[in-house]
């Protein structure tokens, strides 16, 4: 089985998203790609969807929701994204 993942580059997280490959083997994530990360980095893997089941107008719906939100952090009105994962981890 192979997993992907993204990971946030070191800077410009709204910018872009780096995707790399992990293979599960005996149970664990082996990934072997270099990455820019400081020896040590704890990062939050998340499994990339291969699809949705969104109709053409939740995608609609989803693709303004995030036009919107693109001019928003265009515009400053960003949080920092560990904030972000602190708090979603709060509420579990």
């Amino acid at each position: 089985m192979v997993v992907r993942i993204a990971i946030p580059p070191l800077r410009g997280y709204l910018r872009s998203m780096k995707t790399l490959q992990a293979k599960v083997h005996n149970g664990r994530l082996v990934l072997d790609e270099p990455c820019e990360y400081p020896e040590g980095t704890v990062i939050d893997l998340v499994v990339a969807d291969d699809g949705d089941d969104l109709d053409s107008e939740e995608r609609a719906a989803l693709e303004a929701s995030l036009d919107r939100s693109w001019e928003q952090a265009k515009g400053g009105k960003t949080r920092p994204a560990a904030e972000i994962v602190e708090e979603l981890r709060a509420r579990s």
